[in-house]
This record gives structure tokens, sequence and C-alpha cells, in this order.
């Protein structure tokens, strides 16, 4: 019998009825933020009112300034991590969209910046239900990206954010998906760790010979043109292959010091001999599961693989858990208007990651709960019905198939 000495025995910390905005808040007060930009856009807002708490409270000391829109948000921000200081920020739909010049900024300048996006739909049409072009339109930025499905990946991932984002080798920022309403404002038990415990894991942001300080005189976004813009790009392209190497330590550290055991870039659920799997990113892993449970005391042979994050894309894994498939069904609650097949963007991707295994796995694309609307199980089951037409077939269905849509509304 192995005993722990003091120092490493695990503190237990607590457990909450809290909502997946709520978590995110509970991480930046763990994390000891110095600033945090606020502006008000449904369904990332909530974040925002439960740190203002946090501070009122006295469990949370940093600058919370209010600004005058989305992008000063995130140009306050920037301007924050350059000197030194451990930043929040967030938004969603079109108020993403509104700060998107000084989200490039933020990446170009290799700021480590982390975000919420409380994922929701573009206007027009007005809607705030949840889809995923939002978050995506900064996926060749040089931004890390990842999706959590549930308020205890939520506060765990943000936590793992700062330790990747921060390091030296990457100095990357990282946007932190959430899915609008279904996580967002959705009560779940979170445990919440001791503060001690974070404090080992997450160490003080430091930018060394890189801060902006009057004492350390350096040039922060130079006009470099065709002098030296390539370099600089190379140099980020750099950085992003560097971190996937420090996202896999940072979660061998992560689960060492809090005693859990968590997955870096995926989650394989009933994959192992499975025939059909269905590819996803945040919450719809909910029904998704629920329906291969259920479709495996029928006898099917079906699983489902989440991706975690998808800035580094998961190639290793995605070809190591989707070859040995006779079928592969990506879901996208997004879409990309005259792409090849005129589908989502994850099933293009997958498909790209897929391109040089053989034998060929074939890939079937949908398009689903846009807006917020419901993945229900007959939609779930309806899928993987797909799907194993192609698993019998030995071929892709070239159609993206949009499920759940009303009929004659093209």
């Amino acid at each position: 019998m192995t005993t722990r000495t003091a120092e490493e025995a695990p503190v237990a910390g607590r457990e909450e009825l809290i909502s997946g905005s709520e978590a995110i808040a509970q991480a930046c007060a763990l994390a000891d933020i110095d600033v945090v930009t606020a502006y008000p856009i449904r369904p990332y807002d909530t974040v925002m009112q439960f740190l203002s708490r946090l501070i009122a409270d006295g469990a949370l000391k940093c600058e919370f300034i209010v600004a005058e829109s989305e992008h000063s948000q995130f140009e306050i921000v920037k301007h924050a991590s350059a000197v030194g200081a451990r930043t929040f920020v967030g938004s969603s739909g079109v108020g993403w969209f509104y700060a998107l010049e000084a989200i490039a900024v933020t990446a170009g300048l290799r700021l480590p910046v982390v975000a919420l996006v409380g994922n929701r739909a573009l206007d027009d049409p007005g809607a705030f239900g949840c889809e995923h072009n939002d978050a995506l339109a900064v996926r060749d930025l040089g931004w890390l990206m990842n999706w959590v499905s549930t308020g205890q990946e939520a506060l765990d991932t943000a936590l793992i954010a700062w330790r990747v984002a921060e390091d030296p080798r990457v100095f990357l920022p990282c946007a932190i998906s959430a899915d609008g309403a279904f996580l967002t404002h959705s009560q779940q038990i979170v445990r919440v760790p001791d503060k001690r415990l974070v404090d080992r894991f997450l160490p003080p942001y430091n930018r060394g010979d890189l801060q902006l300080h009057p004492d350390n005189p350096i040039t922060i976004a130079p006009q470099v043109n065709e002098d030296w813009l390539m370099e600089m790009r190379k140099q980020t392209d750099a950085a992003m292959r560097r971190s996937r190497d420090v996202i896999i330590e940072a979660y061998l550290d992560f689960n060492r010091i809090f005693h859990r055991d968590l997955t870096p870039f995926t989650e394989e659920y009933m994959t192992e001999d499975a025939e059909v799997i269905l590819v996803g990113v945040g919450t719809l892993a909910l029904p998704i599961k629920v329906a291969v449970r259920r479709l495996r005391e029928q006898g099917q042979k079906v699983g489902f693989l989440r991706l975690k994050w998808f800035r580094p894309f998961p190639m290793p894994e995605v070809q190591k858990a989707l070859s040995k498939a006779k079928a592969v069904g990506v879901i996208d609650r997004d879409y990309s208007f005259g792409s090849p097949m005129h589908g989502g963007v994850l099933a293009h991707e997958v498909r790209s990651a897929l391109y040089d295994v053989e034998p060929r796995v074939p890939v079937v694309n949908f398009v689903a709960g846009l807006g917020g609307r419901e993945i229900t199980q007959p939609f779930a089951r309806e899928m993987f019905a797909i799907t194993q037409q192609a698993a019998q077939s030995g071929a892709s269905d070239t159609q993206t198939h949009w499920i759940g849509v009303r009929e004659n509304q093209e």
C-alpha cells in the first residue's frame, strides 16, 4: 500500500450545483486572473454576472472593466496580456465577429488571452440558439480552440487553457467554446478544486523578455509587410505545432495533481468494436451517447467520438479511432456554404484527416441542431441509419444530409 505525504494527499475541493458559465467564472477565480473585460451579449454574458458576484464577495481580486463594445473588450485584454497580466474575455455570435480585428491581432502578437465563446447563431435573422460558426471564424488565425460538453469540463479546460496558452513554447490565445443555453445556462454538479492544487498546476504568467514594460523597450505590432511577415507566420505555425506536446504535458500534470483521468484531445464512447461511429463536438454528446446505448441494446455496433480540441486538430487520435470503422458520420452544428460537398466545417476536417488512411473509410456529413434546435433521439437514430447504409455499400454518401429540416423549404 502506498502512503502519500501530506503534500501529495489529494484535497477534495467542494461540489456545487452550477451552470457552465458559473464553472468558467470559478476557474477565473482559481486562476487569479488580473484583468477581465465585459460587454453584455447573450449567452456568454452570464459568466460576467457570476464574476461580478465573486468580486463583490471578495473571492476574486482583479480589474473588471466594462467596455463600450466587444471590439474594445478584446483590445483591452490584448494590451493587458502584453504587459504581463493574466486575462479573460468572452463574447458570442455577432459580438465575436465585431471583435474580429482585435481577435486576429491577438493571435498575430502571440498573446495568451483566454476567451469564452458562448456559441450562438449569427444574425440575421436574429437568433440566440446554439451554432458553431461564430467560434469557427478564427480557426485559421492561430487561436487554440476547444469545445467543452459539461460544466466540469468547462472548469477543468479553462485551467488547462491558461497553462497551455501561457507556456513560452506556445504563447497563443485560446478560445473555449461552450454551447449557448445547452451548457452556459444549464446547471450540473461540478467539483470545484482546492485553490492550493490549482496553484501547483498553474504557474504565474511570465512573458520574460517579451513583456512590454518601460524598463524593457520592445516593439509591439510592427509594420513589416513583405520584409518579415512570412517569417512571423512561420513562427506562429511552429508554436501551434509545439502546442500539441504542451497540451499532453498539461493533461498529464492535471491528472497527477487532481487525481483525474482525462484524455487530452478526444473522448471515445463505445468505439472499440464499433462498425459505425458518429463524430461531433460540444453538448450533442449527450443525446448521441443515449442513442449509442439504446442501439447497442438492439445489437448494433455503434459508437461516438467527441473532439475536445479543434486547434491543434487531433489528427493521430481521429485516425486511430475512426480507421477501424466501416463508416463514419460527422455531425456539424455549423455550415460552410459552397464548400466541397456543400457540407460543414468539421466534416471537411475529418475527411482530410482520413484521406491517407487505408482502406479508405466512407464519411457521411450531417448538418443538425442549427439555431439551438434539439438533436432528438429520432434524429440521432436517423443519422446512425444513414451512416450504416454507407457502411454496407462501402462508399461515402456524397450528399450532405440536413437533419430535421421542414420539407419544401428550398
